[in-house]
């Protein structure tokens, strides 16, 4: 929308201070490196650049009082869209715009004072004029700083899920890239590292939600990248600590969570990710909790193998999974209850509360249909190995068990 002319005293002040722009551009450019951290920074923010900014925005504020366009704010946008480029703190940006207007109102009014027509109402009505340009410049500097953030902010989010995915998939194997990858994502050059494996409950939601920057607190380094029915991560352990300082953050979360053991280099990622996910696997039909690889062998050796460990339990348990559902829970729970008791009948009773002698009765039931001696050491493992086993398995086993043998 256009304005009116404002009077030809003012006029005259700015085309004056126009003619001056560069020196007035290279003086507020000196004033800004002085005064601003950020801007006094060669590494960060060239003074070339600072020069550049300031002679352009003086330019354009002059402009305004000497013509009836309206409000260019295509060089501040720049500048802000700039200065989140080169990561100058907004805070800091917005200050270079309040000392800009600053200095272009003490300009105006050392200039004013040689014209004489320029009355002090005048001055009151341009003060006013100046500093809704001071906002309606920071309100453009502000939004494109905003609007760059949030894009280098994707973008760099972009590119860490692509390097995470590439060592997960070992795509990047060589020295030099994993050194350049490590730095990228924030992990130390060589480890010890995890790999952490955690079950969301729904696509696309997190399973350890803040979990990078939770670990952050705790100095612990940490990439993650969300998968559909997953959350898995890379952990930099501290030195000289064990996996608890990491675990316990883990265990805040209601989750599933699968930890591999500790290995030295970037390299080993995708065996580390195996393994984090066979010790969540480890975690099926219980609650939720933590679990790490080395913990439970023989549970990471069954979920390693579920067709192998499907036939082992077919193998040993076949007939007592083929009982009635009442039978076949009530001798299973009796079971797993005396391997909780290590092998005690009457502890095994007191856990069921139930006679003792019932439970020696139902011991003897189950060594009837399996073909097995619970005094033989050899029989104890293998029953015990298939109730592991039977507790991993996804699918209901007494109707496998039956499918298979009518097949």
């Amino acid at each position: 929308m256009a304005r009116s002319l404002p009077p030809p005293g003012v006029v005259e002040v700015a085309s004056a201070l126009l003619a001056r722009t560069p020196d007035l551009g290279n003086r507020l450019a000196l004033r800004m490196r002085s005064d601003i951290e950020s801007y006094g920074n060669e590494k960060q923010i060239s003074f070339a650049s600072i020069r550049t900014s300031c002679t352009r925005n003086l330019r354009l504020m002059l402009q305004h009082f000497t013509t009836t366009d309206p409000v260019d704010v295509g060089p501040p946008t720049e500048t802000g869209r700039l200065r989140a480029e080169q990561g100058v703190p907004l805070a800091e940006t917005l200050h270079a715009y309040r000392i800009g207007f600053e200095f272009l109102w003490s300009e105006l009014v050392e200039e004013a004072g040689r014209h004489t027509e320029v009355t002090d109402a005048m001055l009151v009505s341009l003060a006013a004029e100046v500093w809704r340009l001071a906002g309606e410049y920071s309100v453009a500097v502000a939004s494109a700083y905003r609007e760059t953030s949030s894009e280098l902010m994707l973008q760099r989010e972009h590119e860490r899920s692509v390097l995470v995915e590439a060592l997960f998939t070992g795509l990047i194997a060589d020295h030099a890239r994993l050194g350049e990858t490590a730095r990228t994502l924030g992990l130390p050059a060589t480890g010890p590292f995890v790999v952490v494996a955690a079950a969301v409950s729904a696509p696309g939601r997190e399973a350890l939600p803040a979990v990078e920057s939770t670990l952050r607190a705790a100095r612990i380094a940490s990439a993650w990248r969300l998968l559909p029915d997953e959350q898995i991560g890379v952990v930099a352990l501290p030195s000289g600590q064990t996996e608890e300082a990491a675990i316990s953050v883990f265990r805040a979360h209601p989750a599933h969570v699968g930890i591999s053991p500790p290995y030295a280099s970037l390299r080993d990622t995708p065996q580390g990710l195996h393994f984090a996910r066979l010790a969540l696997a480890g975690l099926r039909n219980r609650p939720p909790g933590v679990a790490r690889y080395d913990d439970h062998p023989l549970t990471m050796l069954v979920a390693a193998a579920p067709a192998e460990a499907a036939r082992m339990v077919r193998n040993t348990l076949g007939p007592l999974l083929e009982l009635h559902e009442q039978d076949r829970v009530r001798l299973l729970r009796t079971l797993e209850a005396w391997f909780e008791a290590h092998g005690s009948a009457r502890e095994t009773s007191r856990g069921l509360y139930v006679h003792p002698n019932t439970v020696r009765y139902r011991l003897r039931h189950i060594e009837e249909l399996t073909g097995r001696s619970l005094q033989d050491p050899q029989a104890v493992m293998e029953i015990g190995a298939a109730l592991t086993a039977l507790r991993l398995l996804p699918d209901d086993p007494a109707e496998d068990t039956l499918a298979h043998r009518s097949g």
